[in-house]
């Protein structure tokens, strides 16, 4: 069966360290650190958790001079873009680049006057680094809420334009920019009114989203909305917990938009009274022992078998539950039947099989 193909909307192509954002580059998944930057241990063992889950750029506080400096010593030990998130000083931007930042965000409603901007692009330029233009609903100027009466979708996009159109005028177009609400609607229209009136790359995301679940949920629906619609370059899932969800979530995110192929598609039915074997927990540890795998591969785990091998036969391989058994299907073929205690390394064993003569094909 033919899949749909999003086509995206945006043509320019920002490089950020080694790989790029925007035009026909694949849309990369975004993560910020919550560890005190200047502490680099903490920050590189964090770093290297989400390198593992499948983080394509980091993102850094930056709060003072100890982490504006601490940049150069992080990036001699991790594999990935390092970007350096500044607030209100535009100073801590500028030492930023000199410490080998691939990437600045600024929010250009606190970072300060014309001036200031001015400077901070002098840097950029010299160093060839680009910037993020970060425009958040709680962060607008006083003029553009007195005028909108509210963080409306217009006045982010209308901060986010007044920003850019200064970048433009001081010959700097290597920009990548994100206008984010809490609000899933704003966000969406903002987005969407954003890639009406520029070219450049977006980073879409929903901000203070929560929580595990609530965040998932606001996520999926804004960020999911926006590239099904063509509209976003790279994303960042923002959840109030472990950052490691976030690449989690933003991966599944793309795959199930059929915009990232790599890694296990894990298909699992919620079970009901049909269901004769213990699904969930099998379904969680098979989950968890293959989420270190790169290879794109569709596994099935089925409560029975009317779920099975006929609902779940675009799986490349799956289990579906009997009565304290299982059957182990292959592309709908039923290939032979388990006990529920072995079921779990038998698959594993098979898909280890799989793959390894997908690798002697290639």
């Amino acid at each position: 069966m033919d899949r749909e193909v999003i086509k995206r909307k945006s043509t320019k192509k920002i490089r950020v360290g080694t790989i790029y954002i925007g035009g026909d580059a694949p849309i990369t998944v975004q993560s910020m650190t919550n560890t005190k930057t200047e502490d680099v241990k903490s920050t590189v063992e964090q770093i290297l958790k989400l390198e593992e889950c499948g983080c394509d750029i980091i993102r850094v506080a930056v709060t003072n001079v100890e982490s504006a400096e601490a940049i150069k010593s992080i990036k001699k030990h991790i594999h990935i873009p390092i970007v350096a998130d500044i607030q209100f000083d535009y100073r801590l931007a500028i030492e930023s680049v000199k410490n080998g930042a691939d990437k600045i965000r600024i929010n250009p409603g606190n970072i300060g006057d014309r001036q200031k901007l001015i400077e901070v692009v002098k840097a950029l330029k010299y160093y060839g680094v680009p910037l993020r233009v970060g425009v958040n609903s709680g962060s607008l100027k006083k003029e553009l809420l007195i005028k909108y009466g509210m963080p409306t979708a217009e006045a982010l996009v209308e901060s986010a334009l007044e920003e850019i159109r200064i970048l433009e005028e001081l010959d700097f177009q290597d920009i990548v920019v994100s206008i984010k609400s809490s609000d899933v609607i704003t966000t969406i229209k903002a987005y969407e009114l954003i890639s009406q009136k520029v070219d450049y790359p977006l980073h879409l995301g929903v901000t203070e989203a929560g929580t595990l679940i609530k965040s998932t949920v606001k996520s999926s629906i804004g960020i999911g909305t926006l590239l099904y619609k063509g509209i976003g370059d790279t994303i960042r899932v923002s959840i109030t917990g472990d950052p490691v969800e976030e690449i989690k979530v933003g991966i599944e995110l793309l795959k199930s938009l059929n915009l990232k192929k790599s890694g296990i598609d894990l298909i699992s039915c919620p079970t009901c009274a049909r269901c004769n074997v213990n699904l969930i927990s099998i379904a969680k540890e098979i989950e968890q022992r293959l989420s270190n795998i790169k290879e794109p591969l569709k596994v099935a785990v089925m409560g029975c078998a009317v779920n099975g091998p006929g609902e779940a036969k675009e799986a490349d391989i799956g289990l579906a539950g009997g009565n304290k058994s299982f059957v182990l299907f292959k592309k709908g073929k039923i290939e032979r039947t388990v006990g529920e205690s072995e079921a779990v390394e038998v698959l594993i064993q098979e898909i280890k099989e799989l793959l390894k003569k997908g690798s002697e094909l290639r």
